[in-house]
Parts: structure tokens; sequence; C-alpha cells
């Protein structure tokens, strides 16, 4: 670190100090706030586009290169906040031809620029980096540079950083709020393989010496950083055009030269998926950038337009079936719900990774979608009822904001499950439908909040589901319905929940389905019939007492 100003540093430090004293939990440290807050070093400046260059080294799990960052200044500031994670350091930082001098504190860069930043002006930073970066322990949960072999002894590499941050392998403005407008990312590798990233291929260049060759990609939409990946190997690739609902859609497929067969047969459930899709969400949202299935030496991810995939060509979850019905094996479980990230993460984003419920549980819940559009609304029922024993009920679906800290994975299973729920309640399957494409016209290419989206359902269900939403997004109980039968009456109400609760459910009464409103106060109901029986398709519990 280069000590020019240790007045600025110590005034960085109490505040970020001031704040974290503020946070609900005293395990949060100063760094969850340098990286999970829109600290005063990023606020000020807007990203408008990133130019990526790395040279990729295997034999030496080692890269080198730098990233031009561009940007609109929104309001006067001399200091900006670039993050990059260790051992990964920046070797130079410059600005018009100027070298710069910074502060760091952890992979927080606070570079002070000479040059004075005018409201509306359009400026660039030149930052080069190099080092050995993290490699990844097990990707994607806990990411970094994946360094393995194929069978062939061939290098395969990937790329993997959600949660964790992009900055563990290129440095950037690691939050989730400001998404880059468009980006170049052009990668050295070996000569004997193949660079993949997101976006279009624009330009290949072989050097004549150094046995390097530069691929050259593009992303022409806005993305996010974790969305940013880089798939090294020895690639071929295959493709098909799909006719969409915004025309022909290229859809590109590089996986292993020795698995090109199988992947053309399992890579079916691509076009599948994107028909199912298109018609409960609406129109793929990158069209502009292609889809890509990219194979990677790791389970899978959601990078945009580049969706990973290492589910062995596999149905299921690695041949495995999460619902434990039978349906979960009809369809390849990575390509069904990494893609279906792209629309709920990729192009509908959170702001804060509290809110990482808005990119899982709408994308678990899309995979009951995919099986309702081929098998109908009783397998899709199936299937998302059974992953219910999958929930862990252990904490909050969202979790702390402005601390890099998601909540809990029940954002998938329980999340889906919200979901399945609040469709119900709906009673009208277009209806729904249109809710969710208009989703995905409200909110497209948008980094989102929790309220922004509870709004928008609220408004366009004509429901009040704030207290729906308390319940399961912020409580971890489950609604449980006591009743009990006597003398020709139904009494019930409900236990465990928020206040204001009032979800109204469908039973079944000797065969005939009708509507019961439960609140937390008693309530009766004449009941002349023989059998009772709930709704299976609302996530509550029940209990007879």
């Amino acid at each position: 670190m280069k000590n020019i100003n240790i007045i600025i540093v110590y005034l960085i430090f109490c505040g970020y100090c001031k704040a974290q004293l503020l946070q609900d939990r005293s395990s949060f440290t100063m760094q969850d706030t340098l990286r999970g807050s829109i600290t005063p070093e990023r606020e000020w400046w807007d990203l408008t586009y990133y130019d990526l260059n790395i040279k990729v080294q295997p034999d030496k799990k080692y890269i080198a290169g730098y990233n031009v960052v561009h940007y609109k200044v929104l309001k006067s500031h001399n200091i900006i906040q670039i993050d990059l994670q260790e051992p990964l350091e920046i070797t130079a930082i410059s600005q018009d031809n100027e070298d710069l001098d910074y502060n760091k504190i952890g992979p927080a860069y606070f570079i002070i620029l000479k040059k004075k930043q005018v409201p509306g002006e359009y400026n660039e930073l030149y930052i080069q980096y190099a080092g050995k970066p993290k490699e990844a322990v097990n990707a994607p949960w806990d990411g970094g540079f994946s360094w393995k072999k194929d069978k062939n002894g061939k290098d395969f590499i990937a790329t993997s950083c959600q949660g964790l941050g992009a900055s563990v392998w290129w440095p950037n403005k690691d939050h989730m709020y400001d998404e880059v407008d468009s980006m170049r990312i052009a990668i050295d590798v070996p000569k004997d393989l193949i660079a993949v990233a997101n976006g279009r291929l624009r330009d290949t260049h072989e050097y004549e010496y150094g046995g390097f060759k530069l691929y050259e990609w593009f992303v022409s939409n806005p993305i996010n950083n974790y969305g940013v990946n880089v798939n090294i190997g020895d690639y071929v690739n295959f493709s098909e055009v799909y006719q969409g609902e915004k025309g022909p859609l290229d859809m590109d497929y590089w996986v292993l030269s020795y698995n090109l067969e199988i992947a053309k047969k399992q890579f079916k459930d691509a076009p599948k998926m994107m028909k199912a899709f298109e018609h409960w969400f609406g129109p793929y949202p990158f069209y502009e950038d292609s889809f890509k299935l990219v194979e990677v030496p790791y389970l899978g991810m959601e990078h945009q337009s580049s969706v990973t995939y290492g589910n062995k060509y596999l149905n299921g979850y690695l041949g495995s079936d999460l619902s434990r019905t039978g349906w979960g094996l009809k369809f390849d479980f990575i390509i069904i719900h990494e893609a279906g990230h792209e629309w709920f993460a990729n192009s509908i984003t959170n702001k804060d990774i509290a809110d990482m419920w808005i990119h899982e549980s709408f994308t678990n819940y899309s995979e009951n979608l995919f099986l309702d559009y081929y098998y109908g609304k009783e397998a899709s029922a199936d299937y998302v009822i059974g992953c219910r024993a999958n929930i862990q009920n252990d904490r909050p679906i969202i979790g702390y904001y402005n601390v890099n800290h998601e909540g809990s994975s029940d954002m998938y299973y329980k999340g889906a499950n919200m979901l399945h729920t609040l469709r119900q309640l709906i009673e009208n399957d277009e209806l729904w439908r249109q809710i969710l494409r208009g989703l995905n016209t409200e909110f497209y290419h948008q980094t989102v909040t929790t309220k922004q989206i509870e709004d928008y359902l609220s408004e366009k269900t004509n429901k009040n589901l704030t207290a729906f939403f308390n319940q399961y997004l912020r409580d971890i109980r489950i609604p449980t319905l006591e009743y009990t039968i006597k003398n020709g009456e139904l009494k019930f109400r409900y236990i465990d929940i928020v206040k204001d609760f009032d979800m109204p459910i469908e039973v079944e009464i000797d065969g005939k389905t009708e509507w019961i409103f439960p609140s937390s106060e008693w309530k009766t109901k004449p009941f002349e019939g023989k059998d009772f029986k709930i709704d299976r398709d609302y996530y509550i519990y029940s209990k007879e007492i």
C-alpha cells in the first residue's frame, strides 16, 4: 500500500467501523461492509463499459492482465473504490496516462484521482493486475479458478464467483447494484486450447511467437459481475438456431471434444427449455448475445449467455431426483435450472445479495413450470411439493443488508413453494403467466429490491401480500392450520403466523372444493360431511385437535 494519505485511510476506516456497529450481528466485519454496501467511493460514479484482458498460464496457475473501467461521473469526488482479492495484486493504476496512488483496506483499493471529476463527464481508469488467483475449493459454492485436467490430460479451466465476488479473479466495482452496460472480454490461452466467455466471439488472433491464442468476446447487454466467466478447454462447438418470440436465436454449445455425440443428445433439453420459459416468462433476455451452454469441470452456474454445465450428461441432479417423485428425472437439472437464471438473476438482478431469493426462488420454481408446460399441472405440483422435504426452516430467506450476506438456502425449495402457493391464490393460470411475463418486462435488465418485487406482485394480483411475504421470506415458521370437527361444525384458526397473516386456502369436503378464510382467531363453519382434506398446493402445516 502506498502511504500517501493516512488521514484518508483513517477516516474511511472509522466511517465503516461506525456503520458496522449499526449492523444486527456483531459477527460482521468491516470487510463485509466494504464488500456489501454502496460505499461513498462507489455511489458517485456509474459503470458504462469494461475492457477486460487477461492472459492465463495453466502451467503456473497464473494470470495477468488489465481492465479499463469506463464510467460516468454522477457527482464530484476524488476517491474511487475498485476491488481485487488477494493473492492477486493491482500492479499499476492510471488515468489519462497519469499514474495514481491508492490506499488499500483488504481487497478494497481506494484510488486517489488527480483529475477533477465533473458530473456528466465520461472517464476511464486503467488497472493492471497479476498473480495466482484463489483456487476454487468446491466450485461453484466456494469459487475462484478451477484448474483441472480432462481425461486426455489437457487443461480444463473455469471461473466461478457468486457470493465470493468477481474480484476474486479480476478488478472491478464488485457490488450487484451497478451493472456495466456492455463489456469486452479478451483471453490469451495456450494455442491448443479454446477460451469461451460471455456474449459473442468477435475475433481470434494467434501470435507468431509465444504459443498463445487470443479469443475476444463481446457482451452487448448489461451484465452483473458474477455473471462474467472464462472457460478454457479442448472444446468443440455445435449450434442451432431457435425460432423464438423475438426471432432467430443462436444457441451454441461448447463441449469437450470427446463428449460431442453425447452432448448432442443431452442438450436437446436446451430448445425445450427455451420454448417453455419463453411461454412463461417472455422472450429470452439476451438475443443480441446468443445463448450458450459451456462444459466445465464443476456442476454448473448461471453465467449470462454463457451458462456453464457439469451435470455429467445425466437427467436430474447428477442423476438423482430432488423431489423423490420421478418427475425430476424427466429433465437435465442443470440445463433447466441454470438457464432459468437468464430471466431471474441475469436480466432481473438483486441489488443486494440479501435479496438473492429473487434469483433462486423464481428459478427453482421454473423447474416445475418446465414440467407444467410439458407434463401438466399435477406433475409440476408433485415435483414442487416433493421438494418440500429439502426445506430446513433454519433462518429467514432474506439475509442481512449491506454486508454481502445471503439468506437461508431455503430460498430454493421454500421459495418455490411460496410462489406455487401464491399461484393458487390467483385462481387464473393465464393471469399468473401474464404476471410472470410482466415481471420480465417491468424489470428487464434491471437491478431490483425485494420491495419492488413485492409491490409489483401485490399490485398485479390485486391483493395485499405484505403479511404473505413477511411470513415466508422473513420468518422461519410455517403457518399451521389448527382445526376440529365436532357436532356438525368445523372450527379452525392459524397458529405460528406473523401479524395479519390470513391467507385463504382451499379444502375438500366429501370431494367438493370450498374456500375457508383462517386467521389467528378461531372461526367456525357448518360441516355436514365426513371427509375433510386440505389442498396440498398450499405450503402450510395442519393439526387436528
